[in-house]
């Protein structure tokens, strides 16, 4: 009698709770287009002040970066250049996997060159740069050529891993992965800020990244943990690209402010669709923990117009107007575009030259990629980069142990 008097109550005070406290959404602005400059000079390399888009940044427990950021017409142009070469290679890589020139997994970032491109331009070769799997922008960016990333991609024994690596696993100076786990390149980018910290090179940054649907791995939040218990000089950074492979931030995590994650990390929210904000939150960033301050947590918000991935058409949890309305009107490429022409800095001219130059280099270096050999099926190629080269062992066992491989036969 007792529990069916009771059960009514509870339920009514359930009722109460959801009325109480309803779900929250959040919108995110990724407006492209909204800084503005003045009084330009008429030399390519001479500094002017930008002012950005006040809707550039959102802080948590931090002062914000400030709204302006130098820059010259040169930078402004290469800016342009970058985004539109990362795109053209990564087109030329939707067209061979299609082609079936490329197997296995290929993860695109169209949409996104913004984040990749802002951030190198923010930092120097001498930093530290350590993300997920979607990454081929990130080793152009980082040093890596068209022609050695495609070849990669193809399985080329001239490509940036000796086409052993694939679309997941490419480095360069300063660039540690392209890394296939979910979520496990952030704790060894707590490590390589470690290494600098340790080794006494406070002037260099470690920029490590992740996506949305990494932002609830355990490993995310060790790191974090580590990262603020030891004040390491590094930013964590989160692309929140809407959707963490087919799921929508909203249905995969409790906090879709990733900015705040960190919870004792400050943090902030940057727009990823504007690559001049990009560049002032990383420069912002850089000298905050250059300068002793710890780590930051930061969130790009950005969008991928593809799938997840290749085998992914991606628009079975989207729709395509969500898609075409995201394409035109928040582009990270048109968005300069437009400022680039408004502020005077180029014509329409020179920017459909930058626009052919970038094209016809990509092309260029992509046709050699496809021709280039693919590595030799034999011992040798296959045991070569198991251990730093000069650093092997006499012998390494295979399979079975009549597949010992002896280093320095033949």
């Amino acid at each position: 009698m007792l529990s069916r008097a009771v059960r009514p109550a509870r339920r009514a005070l359930l009722v109460r709770k959801q009325v109480a406290f309803p779900a929250i959404s959040r919108s995110v602005t990724t407006d492209a287009a909204s800084s503005h400059a003045e009084n330009l000079p008429e030399e390519d390399d001479k500094p002017f002040q930008v002012k950005l888009s006040d809707e550039s940044f959102e802080t948590y427990e931090l002062d914000p970066p400030p709204y302006t950021l130098d820059t010259t017409k040169k930078e402004l142009k290469k800016m342009y250049y970058d985004m539109v070469a990362v795109r053209r290679m990564e087109m030329a890589a939707d067209r061979l996997y299609k082609e079936k020139k490329i197997r296995g997994f290929c993860h695109l970032s169209t949409g996104q060159e913004a984040v990749a491109v802002g951030i190198e331009h923010a930092i120097t070769k001498e930093d530290s740069v350590i993300t997920a799997y979607r990454c081929h922008g990130f080793a152009f960016m980082r040093g890596g050529t068209v022609k050695s990333i495609i070849g990669e991609l193809l399985g080329r024994r001239e490509g940036i891993a000796y086409g052993k690596g694939g679309s997941m696993h490419m480095f360069a100076k300063g660039f540690y992965g392209g890394n296939g786990i979910v979520g496990a390149q952030v704790p060894v980018g707590a490590g390589l800020a470690f290494a600098h910290q340790y080794l006494g090179q406070n002037d260099k940054a470690t920029i490590a990244l992740y996506g949305d649907g990494a932002s609830n791995q355990g490993q995310v939040f060790e790191a974090f943990n580590m990262a603020k218990l030891w004040n390491l000089p590094i930013i964590f950074g989160c692309e929140n690209n809407k959707y963490g492979m087919g799921t929508a931030a909203a249905r995969s995590s409790a906090l879709t402010e990733y900015y705040k994650r960190g919870q004792y990390i400050p943090g902030l929210k940057v727009n990823g669709m504007d690559i001049l904000a990009v560049k002032a939150a990383v420069q912002y960033g850089k000298q905050y923990t250059s300068a002793g301050n710890g780590p930051l947590v930061y969130e790009y918000v950005t969008y991928r117009y593809g799938g997840h991935s290749m085998s992914d058409p991606g628009t079975t949890y989207r729709t395509r107007e969500e898609i075409q309305r995201m394409r035109s009107t928040n582009d990270p490429i048109a968005g300069l575009k437009q400022k680039l022409l408004e502020w005077d800095v180029t014509s329409e001219e020179e920017l459909k030259k930058i626009d052919k130059t970038a094209r016809e280099d990509v092309d260029k270096e992509v046709a050699e990629a496809e021709k280039m050999p693919a590595p030799d099926a034999t011992p040798k190629i296959l045991f070569e980069d198991i251990y730093v080269r000069g650093s092997e062992p006499a012998w390494l066992r295979g399979r079975t142990p009549d597949e010992t491989y002896y280093y320095g036969s033949n």
